[in-house]
């Protein structure tokens, strides 16, 4: 009886902390998979409903961040055999964006589902940026970040990460305090991939309008990105964009050239 009694408040008290395990574990469970580029602060409630505030930095050690205004509200349940998630953010996003998490044996597979209007999955205000540090903080972006997707899919096996699927964050009317233009263009910036790991996720920047002239392409693979682009002036505007080429890259000229990794 006494076993039976020990047994019976084992598995009661394991049920109370699933059911009510801290949000603050969920919070944790974020940085860790985003390497600290995206935090959970002042996380309430539970892993299976609470909210929290949104942050972007710049990774672990950096002493760059920046919030989004509001709270960020989830709801965590299961969703056949997956895990549904809900989010409902109080910005940026209108209405709520849907996740379903499929664990496995030594792997996980993540699905970001587009949203049912079909439109733009959500919309930031540029300056969320400056929470990666340099050269953002410097920059002091305004303006929008627009992210769509039809539809993608992050899966792990092995502690590698591959990506399948479309992502487009359009950067609409940027502007910039170390500049005197009004608006230094639109840009688009577009994620694709296959899920095959060898060939990774390609990154292709164009730029839709604008004085300030962006291109460049990489690919993103085995965790590191490697990205090779430029920046230069469109006719005209040489002198008003001087500075900010000088603080975007290497300069070759009247070419700023962007390098990663």
């Amino acid at each position: 009886m006494k076993r039976w009694l020990a047994l019976g408040t084992f598995v009661g008290g394991l049920v109370a902390l699933i059911a009510f395990a801290p949000a603050a574990w969920l919070a944790g469970m974020v940085s860790s998979l985003s390497g600290g580029y995206f935090m959970l602060s002042d996380a309430r409630g539970s892993v299976w409903s609470g909210s929290a505030v949104l942050v972007l930095t710049g990774g672990e050690g950096s002493r760059d961040a920046s919030a989004l205004p509001g709270r960020l509200h989830w709801r965590v349940g299961p969703d056949g055999l997956a895990v549904g998630v809900r989010l409902r953010p109080a910005c940026c996003i209108s209405g709520e964006q849907r996740l379903r998490i499929v664990p496995g044996l030594g792997r996980m597979r993540v699905e970001l589902l587009p949203s049912g209007s079909g439109g733009p999955l959500g919309q930031w205000p540029a300056a969320w940026l400056s929470g990666l540090g340099t050269p953002w903080n410097t920059l002091q972006l305004s303006g929008a970040l627009q992210f769509s997707t039809p539809g993608i899919v992050l899966e792990s096996a092995s502690g590698r990460w591959t990506f399948s699927g479309r992502a487009d964050l359009e950067l609409q009317s940027l502007a910039s305090r170390i500049s005197t233009l009004d608006i230094l263009g639109t840009y688009r910036l577009t994620l694709a991939g296959d899920g095959a790991q060898r060939e990774g996720t390609s990154v292709l920047l164009t730029t839709t309008t604008g004085a300030l002239q962006l291109t460049g392409n990489g690919q993103f693979a085995a965790g590191r990105l490697r990205f090779r682009g430029q920046a230069s002036a469109a006719p005209g505007s040489e002198a008003a964009l001087n500075n900010l080429l000088n603080i975007i890259g290497r300069r070759q000229g009247a070419h700023a050239v962007i390098s990663i990794g």
